[in-house]
């Protein structure tokens, strides 16, 4: 990722923290309605969910100028959700609920720079993920 959409998708998310109830209410309704079967991996109330989840990506978009530092949480992570049943395609499904919801979420400041920068920054974040999955996994 480059400085400038480090920077972009830090803005945004700022703009994203005032509605982020909503934000994660309709990042799962999207979720759910592009593959109904991950609703099952989710046994938490909804409302703790959505917390947890912006809280992640509050965390990780914060992290994003020392990635070396997140990396270990991530891959952990990772491993975690693979014990949950997560599979790697499932994170290509993330990402378009968590780019659908942004575009909602942020309307005209959603630019094609802004939508490039998340992608980014999902791609390595989930690649992450992943690797930490597949180690869970191998061991």
């Amino acid at each position: 990722m480059t400085p400038q959409q480090i920077e972009l998708v830090q803005k945004t998310f700022a703009q994203v923290k005032p509605i982020a109830g909503d934000a994660a209410a309709l990042f799962y309704a999207r979720l759910f309605e592009l593959d109904p079967s991950l609703r099952a991996l989710f046994r938490k109330d909804m409302a703790v969910q959505g917390q947890m989840l912006m809280a992640m990506i509050g965390s990780a978009v914060a992290s994003l100028r020392d990635l070396p530092r997140v990396v270990p949480v991530l891959r952990d992570m990772g491993a975690r959700h693979a014990g949950y049943g997560v599979r790697d395609e499932h994170y290509a499904t993330v990402g378009s609920a968590l780019l659908w919801t942004l575009e909602r979420g942020l309307g005209d400041a959603f630019t094609p720079e802004v939508s490039q920068a998340w992608a980014a920054a999902y791609a390595i974040l989930s690649q992450t993920m992943i690797e930490g999955s597949r180690q869970a996994v191998a061991v």
